[in-house]
């Protein structure tokens, strides 16, 4: 299998269909989080949503580079998460979420293999490959993080 393919599919079980690492996705977790378990603080940690907003954030920040060959994201926006007021502001921000999880999949897997070794947007970033095993790290920590919260918020 192709080292793209692969990383897609690794993309995929993180987001949308998998259990290995986890024993869940995000697309699983988050749909058993109501929207008032998503934006409540348990002490000093993120909220849920907090978490959802960030890890999409960069997901969407990512894609746009992809396309573009500008990196216009910035660490310091990306718990800028707007107000969850509704179940549907909920929902919209977890769409978004494994809209763009989706998203990134599908174009890691259109990818060439070479590509994966040449420099990400500047060289100071480090490689293709090198990102996007920080996304899948970022993600699974956050996953992690996720779980844990909703497991206090029970």
């Amino acid at each position: 299998m192709p080292r793209t393919q692969d990383l897609s599919d690794r993309l995929r079980e993180l987001f949308l269909t998998g259990k290995w690492v986890a024993n869940t996705n995000y697309q699983a977790l988050l749909s058993e989080v109501s929207w008032l378990q998503a934006r409540s603080v348990y002490s000093n940690l993120n909220s849920i949503a907090q978490l959802t907003y960030h890890v999409n954030y960069y997901l969407d920040g990512l894609l746009r580079a992809f396309d573009s060959g500008v990196l216009d994201i910035s660490d310091r926006y990306s718990f800028d998460l707007p107000p969850i007021e509704s179940e549907m502001d909920w929902e919209f921000l977890r769409a978004s979420l494994l809209a763009n999880a989706n998203r990134f999949a599908e174009k890691v897997a259109s990818m060439e293999y070479s590509w994966l070794e040449a420099p990400f947007i500047d060289p100071r970033y480090g490689t293709v490959l090198r990102n996007l095993e920080g996304v899948l790290e970022h993600s699974y920590y956050h996953l992690g993080q996720i779980r844990l919260i909703k497991k206090l918020l029970d």
